[in-house]
């Protein structure tokens, strides 16, 4: 497995696998984003996989940044989580977050 979370123009970049077995290390990587101000935002395109525990983790990355009182924008959300999203009734908390 390997992932990459970084920091491309302002805009913080995730690649490979969003299932169970790597959402709790991403979710050690990313929790210090949303510490700060601004929008922050995801981008997704480089996400491989998607399982649950991945959509579980895109909730739980809306909590903090609304926790810390920071915008959340996801972009380039592969299809597979989207598919999740919507099987879910989960559009009008995740779009609407990230609409501009």
């Amino acid at each position: 497995m390997s992932l990459s979370a970084g920091n491309l123009g302002g805009v913080r970049a995730i690649s490979g696998p969003l299932v169970f077995d790597s959402v709790p290390e991403v979710y050690a990587a990313t929790k210090e984003w949303f510490t700060g101000s601004g929008e922050l935002v995801l981008d997704l395109a480089a996400v491989t996989q998607v399982d649950s525990a991945g959509l579980g983790l895109v909730i739980e990355w809306l909590r903090l940044a609304r926790a810390s009182g920071r915008a959340l924008k996801f972009v380039n959300m592969p299809a597979q989580m989207q598919v999740l999203v919507s099987v879910n009734g989960l559009q009008d908390i995740l779009f609407k977050a990230t609409a501009t």
